[in-house]
């Protein structure tokens, strides 16, 4: 329990920081600020300086509230709480995602302009190894792992399923990560694995119901 405080306090300390570091940098942004960069690491498309700068913080801080009320409205917030010190560590990790990637906007909108083809490989990598992490832990509930009809039908068809799919995410981290090594074409580092990734355990998960129906 004073591991789970711990980590919300944590929780509430990132979205401070992410609202604290936009109010600083604000001041010193252009009108015009970064809003989306295309697969070669160039910008495609600008929001207001308002707009690019506090949209982000106000997405997490809804997200953070979302997140934090998930144990309390599950109906199967029981076995959510088997896992719920997991889930905060990946909440923690999520807004660190987040952090960097409020850092890179602002940054490069004053002019340090850092290669998103070798920054996002490397967190997105990161964040896609935890998710592998908290797959490993997640027991059968409604809003937190691969949730397909098949999985939320059954407890052994979501244990298999979570299995397989932690070590798929882990590796799809670990792509990522080297794809950094290949600027150029980084983004399908992140991109293809992943998608693989969900197709085969959306098959994988329907696959194992079905052989346990037949058993039944």
């Amino acid at each position: 329990m004073k591991k789970e405080k711990i980590l919300i306090g944590i929780i509430w300390a990132l979205l401070a920081a992410i609202f604290i570091m936009s109010i600083a940098f604000y001041p010193r942004l252009p009108e015009k600020v970064p809003s989306h960069w295309n697969l070669q690491g160039e910008v495609d498309d600008y929001m207001s300086k308002f707009g690019g700068t506090f949209t982000l913080p106000f997405i997490m801080l809804g997200v953070v509230v979302l997140f934090l009320l998930i144990p309390k409205i599950d109906p199967l917030k029981e076995n959510i709480k088997k896992f719920k010190g997991y889930y905060y560590e990946f909440v923690v990790a999520f807004l660190i995602f987040m952090l960097f990637m409020q850092v890179h906007t602002l940054l490069w909108s004053i002019g340090t302009k850092l290669n998103i083809n070798v920054f996002i490989p490397i967190i997105t990598g990161a964040l896609f190894y935890f998710v592998g992490i908290l797959l490993e832990k997640a027991k059968r509930n409604w809003f937190i792992g691969i949730r397909t009809p098949w999985t939320l039908s059954s407890d052994a068809v979501w244990d298999k399923t979570h299995r397989i799919g932690a070590l798929l995410f882990k590796l799809c981290g670990i792509i990522s990560i080297i794809g950094a090594f290949f600027a150029r074409y980084s983004m399908y580092f992140i991109l293809i694995p992943i998608i693989v990734s969900t197709v085969y355990l959306l098959a994988y998960s329907y696959a194992e119901y079905q052989k346990e129906s037949k058993q039944n």
